[in-house]
């Protein structure tokens, strides 16, 4: 792939309501669009959302919202520029070209030494996304299993007909509506922990708002687990600063009959690698921490049971790898969101469809909260390239997913008409 031509365009999509989690908020997602050509003529779009908070909390405090967005949104225009007149052999290898000087300059930019990789991560996901949709243009690729690797395809060869929605329950999701996500099917909650004030507050806040949870959810039964019940994964995106206070939270789920319907806890601890998780109840995952191949098999050793996959928020490129180094440990892997529209759900969607069945439910396990968190999800389904299909729309808490589904890989190889309009001016 010699790339001639590179351009960038951004779209603003805002949420229904404050989208809050690490004890703060933010208002509207930040959509890059990206178009490569190359020399021969062939052209491609990618596109991939923003997350400052999620990405570096530092980074988010220390700006305004838009003005973090904007740091991170250079990084991708440094990207396109880098790679502009260079040839690739393959998606992989032109990420393995520009990650580490997209990240150096980074840290430039923000004037954190310490920044987060995942800060540079997710800025390169509609490159990556392009680079992929480019490669199968140019090599006649059609489908996702064709596209991938043939060194990863192995731990991505199983169909699941089911891959659950697990919508996300936020500090602000008011109750009724999550009594409507349970009536709907949802049979996996993730639950934001994490509550804005100091340790002490945040447990207690913690251990009141899952009780509240709890005492709606039990009324719920599922055919989707193993117990039948409605399972809990939650979410602490490292807000937790000491191992005895996730200690405290398990005591109280364990007393209030809670803890059994935890099926993971992600990225717990503010400092992560200082804490390992052995003697906690619980199988812990990471996430916004795992920023390379070594970071997982660190977090293995510190007791980790499960890996949280981002394609959408740490490349697709990056993902094969995760999930070849977890699996080769037998650790089970899911695929978690950013808030991700339609197309990037898709994208998840085809990685977590070909993951083997995630312990204590029937199927896959996909985290997507396109409908708690836009209040037009509606409308951006009705522009997807293919709107009437049976698997855009969860079905009783589900992703139903048939021949139909995996012969179009999701529509993920159509043209999203809505984001590459941008460029026609």
């Amino acid at each position: 792939m010699h790339i001639v031509e590179t351009d960038l365009e951004i779209q603003r999509e805002p949420f229904a309501r404050p989208f809050a989690f690490k004890g703060s908020a933010f208002h509207e997602k930040w959509n890059l669009v990206v178009r490569l050509k190359d020399a021969d003529g062939y052209e491609a779009f990618g596109i991939g959302g923003l997350a400052v908070l999620w990405s570096d909390a530092t980074v988010f405090a220390a700006h305004t919202e838009m003005g973090g967005n904007l740091l991170q949104a250079s990084l991708l225009e440094f990207a396109l520029q880098h790679i502009k007149g260079k040839e690739f052999a393959d998606p992989i290898a032109l990420f393995d070209t520009i990650e580490n000087e997209v990240f150096s300059y980074a840290k430039a930019i923000t004037g954190q030494g310490d920044l987060r990789r995942t800060f540079a991560l997710i800025a390169l996901v509609a490159l990556d996304n392009a680079a992929w949709i480019l490669y199968a243009k140019r090599t006649g690729l059609t489908t996702f299993d064709a596209l991938i690797p043939e060194k990863f395809r192995s731990f991505l060869s199983h169909r699941q007909s089911h891959v659950a929605l697990v919508p996300a329950v936020s500090y602000t999701l008011p109750i009724e509506e999550l009594r409507a996500i349970l009536d709907s099917g949802a049979y996996i909650l993730k639950i934001k922990i994490g509550h804005p004030g100091d340790e002490t507050e945040m447990v207690k806040t913690d251990m009141a708002c899952l009780s509240q949870i709890h005492s709606l959810a039990s009324q719920y039964e599922t055919e989707m687990t193993d117990s039948g019940h409605v399972l809990y994964y939650l979410d602490a995106n490292g807000r937790y600063g000491e191992k005895n206070s996730m200690a405290r939270l398990l005591d109280h789920a364990d007393n209030e009959g809670i803890l059994d319907r935890i099926v993971l806890i992600e990225e717990p601890f503010s400092r992560p690698a200082d804490i390992d998780v052995h003697g906690l109840p619980a199988c812990f995952a990471g996430d916004e921490s795992i920023e390379t191949i070594a970071d997982v098999h660190i977090r293995l050793e510190q007791g980790y049971g499960a890996m949280a996959i981002k394609p959408a928020g740490k490349t697709l490129s990056l993902a094969f790898r995760m999930i070849e180094a977890a699996t080769r440990y037998n650790v089970p892997c899911f695929v978690a969101d950013n808030a991700c529209v339609p197309v990037l759900v898709e994208w998840n969607k085809n990685v977590a469809a070909r993951l083997p069945a995630f312990p204590g439910v029937k199927g896959g396990l996909m985290e997507s909260n396109g409908p708690e968190n836009y209040g037009t999800w509606d409308r951006m389904l009705s522009e997807y390239p293919v709107p009437n299909a049976s698997w855009l729309r969860p079905r009783s808490g589900a992703y139903v997913l048939d021949g139909n589904y995996y012969d179009q890989s999701g529509g993920i190889f159509e043209e999203p008409a809505v984001y590459t309009r941008l460029f026609k001016k």
